[in-house]
């Protein structure tokens, strides 16, 4: 009884706290009309109206809103879903911003949308880039190649004072950032109200009160705004321009429930007095929403109607229910109770006298902040009461929006730094104009001494239109640190032109730190692949340097071959042999391309182990690689690895008295060797340990780094030992290839790249173990030999002799001599001088 009457005071409490902030909602919103001031279209000098909602988005040039002067502007000629995609904003600049002056305090809501458009002057989808305003991420490791086909739009909730205020975009390493349009406006007054009710469920279930200032100092973040019973709305319909979606993908036990016949007449908005329940209003949710539901088809108490709900795991999420009894005849007819995590929570449309809350056929909600478990779903459910009249349980729309705490990581934007570098300026003075003059000579000199290197380490790789301007200097002839290069691979840029039909975006066949690859036919019929770099920059001067020094010096099946180059008119262009079949990577994961059996990624590894065995061993002085990774190991039309991108490589000599070359650390994050990042000594065993993460990656299809998963998988080599460790790896392996593994040759695979992957690069193997490993794991898929659990190949006589017989079989592999007695001697069969 004590319990009973616990709950009814509970439910008093928060029933009076939504009438109270409800009532202020209805009086201030009927007079609400969204301003037009912040509606931009990005990176265009015209008004656009935008079909769906017939609103005019604000030529870039003509708002209100200021942006950075170091920015570009790109368009799109071809056919896009909406004239907002026809060109976007593109910054280059770290910190590059939109500014907003904010004349009224409230919440406001950001909406960012993004199509990454491809034209002849731009390939938005190559972009990588973090959001974010003060104190708030807004986006983080933002890619956008999933984003060329549909557009994506990003909505956001902020609590903003009087002041300016500013989204910042920072592209990230060797990447741009962009934009397309804003819209960016403040909410009718208590549209979120600043008490919610959190529940909480499990041993501490219950409501208590959120307070009014920690739902100010968060961030919302839209993830799921539903149409329960209907048909998707779109932003024409409602009256805030937002998107609702059929909630059909989302519920559970649909033999429960059914979509209840739309309303035909217009909702009832309620009007007047509003002490009597949390009614909604035409910003809350549009007539279309209310005018359907989902309905229990039955009254039987065992009955529940749920949906589930994709959510981040352990976050806090603001949930808003929208409901309107669009069926009963009468008054207090239907009522029924809601459930979230299959935990009561509160009985709906009857508060705890039995007087009903809302009048016949008004639309109400109720709001919840509710912390979502480990599942990384979140479940919402309606169930009858055995005493209702009538329809006894339904829904009409749900919101779910993420909460975000302020961030101390989020970057200062451009105000806060100009307030601090005013603030040294005045202490400057007051120390004496010496010291002043001083700082400003110094840093003068200093921004000389650098300039050079800046442009070098830019990030901004944007493709540009080919010109005739320029120098026609050869740069590889002035100064260069390699005056042996080979000369007699230079092709003129008019034949480059001609193969690649001027640098056409249609030809363009992948993008890489040093620019964008085109697919070409030369004079000759020979197809090839031309990387060319940003015409005039003297960015990847160093880099193509050594590429065509090493290229020009060697020859092996399993490395890509250097066709020529292009050194005039400000270009830097290397032309390679085409590879039909694209990147190792390219056929893993996040592509259309044909997926590979195990057998084909078994022939591939093998070939790549080839070609960076003949790099350490085979080639005069000795070639470390520095970047080895899936998408530098490319495909030939049979499917023939071979190595590519030697723009970090580094030459030896490399002897018993100097194993390791002291450099600074270059190479791609997930598959740099920790050793070499900390001591900055590399060796040919870093080569070795990329190509271990290279392994994993061919076994389980997916990313050496993901942040998007949780902490412990980020990490594809830390993973993939735990699990190997574990005795889960089999949990890991691509699933397309899963049954086609024999169980000792995955023994020997993962045995093999748990070497290549140790700490310490004396505890790898080198190459020609590797490569001596892997031809024994194709064997063991092929059945023509046994292992048994405790062999090890690295140790075993018998083993070994057992692989000696075996490579005396018929091979897949495209480089395996019936006759071949060691690796070493295949590899310089394979070799030619150059």
């Amino acid at each position: 009884m004590a319990t009973l009457l616990c709950n009814k005071i509970q439910h008093f409490h928060f029933t009076l706290i939504f009438l109270i902030q409800l009532s202020l909602l209805q009086f201030i919103s009927s007079s609400y009309t969204i301003p037009n001031k912040y509606f931009i279209n990005c990176g265009s000098n015209n008004n656009v109206t935008e079909p769906e909602t017939n609103h005019v988005f604000v030529a870039e040039s003509y708002s209100e809103a200021s942006f950075s002067s170091r920015s570009k502007i790109y368009t799109n000629q071809s056919f896009v879903p909406s004239p907002l995609y026809k060109t976007a904003r593109i910054f280059t600049q770290t910190h590059s911003w939109y500014g907003f002056n904010i004349e009224t305090t409230g919440t406001y809501m950001l909406r960012l949308h993004f199509l990454a458009f491809a034209s002849s002057t731009s390939n938005l989808s190559s972009a990588k880039f973090n959001v974010s305003v003060p104190n708030f991420w807004l986006l983080r490791n933002f890619d956008a190649r999933n984003y060329t086909n549909m557009a994506l739009v990003k909505e956001f909730l902020l609590h903003i004072p009087i002041g300016n205020f500013k989204i910042t975009f920072t592209p990230l390493l060797q990447s741009f950032a962009f934009v397309n349009a804003i819209e960016f406006f403040i909410l009718p007054l208590h549209f979120i109200s600043d008490n919610v009710a959190i529940f909480s469920y499990g041993t501490n279930r219950g409501l208590t009160t959120y307070p009014s200032t920690t739902m100010q100092a968060q961030m919302l973040e839209t993830i799921h705004r539903i149409n329960v019973g209907g048909e998707n709305v779109t932003r024409g319909i409602d009256n805030l321009w937002r998107n609702w979606l059929s909630d059909d993908g989302y519920l559970l036990n649909r033999e429960n429930a059914k979509n209840s016949t739309p309303y035909n007449s217009s909702i009832k908005y309620h009007v007047g007095d509003d002490s009597k329940g949390p009614y909604s209003n035409k910003f809350i949710a549009p007539n279309a929403v209310y005018q359907t539901a989902k309905q229990i088809i039955s009254n039987s108490s065992n009955l529940n109607i749920t949906w589930s709900f994709p959510v981040d795991k352990d976050t806090d999420h603001f949930i808003r229910l929208h409901f309107c009894d669009i069926w009963s005849s009468n008054i207090g007819l239907a009522y029924f109770s809601l459930y979230i995590y299959d935990n009561y929570v509160i009985e709906i449309n009857k508060n705890i006298d039995g007087d009903v809350l809302a009048p016949l056929h008004s639309p109400y909600y109720y709001d919840y902040v509710v912390h979502s478990d480990n599942s990384g779903v979140m479940k919402i459910s309606v169930g009858p009461d055995k005493t209702a009249k009538e329809i006894s349980a339904f829904l009409n729309g749900v919101e779910i929006m993420k909460l975000s705490n302020s961030s101390d990581s989020v970057p200062l934007d451009g105000e806060h730094k100009h307030k601090y570098n005013h603030l040294a300026v005045v202490i400057g003075a007051v120390l004496g104009g010496f010291v002043l003059v001083c700082v400003v000579v110094v840093g003068f000199l200093w921004r000389l001494k650098t300039r050079k290197q800046k442009a070098v380490e830019n990030s901004d790789w944007l493709p540009i239109h080919v010109t005739a301007l320029g120098s026609s200097h050869c740069r590889l002839t002035e100064g260069s640190p390699h005056p042996n290069i080979n000369l007699g691979l230079k092709i003129s840029l008019i034949d480059i032109q001609f193969a690649t039909n001027n640098f056409d975006a249609k030809e363009i066949i992948g993008k890489g730190g040093f620019g964008n690859v085109y697919k070409g036919v030369l004079k000759n019929g020979m197809k090839v692949a031309a990387k060319r770099s940003e015409p005039g920059s003297g960015q990847g001067l160093p880099e193509f340097q050594t590429e065509i020094m090493v290229l020009s010096k060697i020859r092996h099946r399993h490395l890509v071959s250097l066709i020529g180059y292009c050194d005039e008119r400000n270009e830097m262009i290397l032309v390679y042999e085409y590879m039909e079949k694209g990147t190792v990577r390219d056929h893993l994961y996040n592509t259309n391309s044909p997926t590979l059996s195990w057998m084909q990624r078994l022939e591939i590894c093998i070939g790549a182990a080839r070609g960076l065995h003949y790099l350490h061993k085979g080639a005069s002085g000795g070639i470390i690689h520095r970047d080895v990774k899936s998408s530098n190991i490319l495909l030939d039309e049979n499917y023939v690895a071979k190595v590519a991108d030697f723009g970090l490589s580094k030459t030896g000599p490399l002897d018993d008295n100097q194993s390791y070359i002291s450099t600074g650390v270059k190479g791609t994050f997930g598959y740099l060797d920790p050793e070499y990042f900390m001591s900055q000594q590399l060796t040919e065993k870093s080569d070795v340990y990329s190509f271990g993460v290279v392994l994993l990656e061919v076994l389980c299809a997916r990313s050496a780094i993901d942040p998007l998963l949780p902490r412990d998988q980020a990490n594809l080599a830390e993973w993939g030992i735990l699990c190997k460790n574990k005795g889960i790896l089999e949990d890991i392996i691509d699933p397309s290839i899963n049954g086609q593994i024999n169980p000792n040759s995955l023994r020997k695979f993962s045995e093999t790249f748990e070497k290549c992957l140790q700490e310490d690069g004396c505890d790898r193997p080198t190459m020609s173990d590797v490569l001596w490993d892997l031809e024994y794991v194709l064997q063991l898929q092929r059945g023509a030999v046994h292992r048994e659990p405790h062999e090890d190949s690295s140790s075993s006589t018998s083993a070994s002799l057992l692989l000696h017989n075996a490579r005396l079989l018929p091979s897949l592999s495209a480089l395996s001599e019936v006759d071949d007695m060691s690796i070493v001697k295949a590899d310089e069969s394979d070799s030619a001088a150059d």
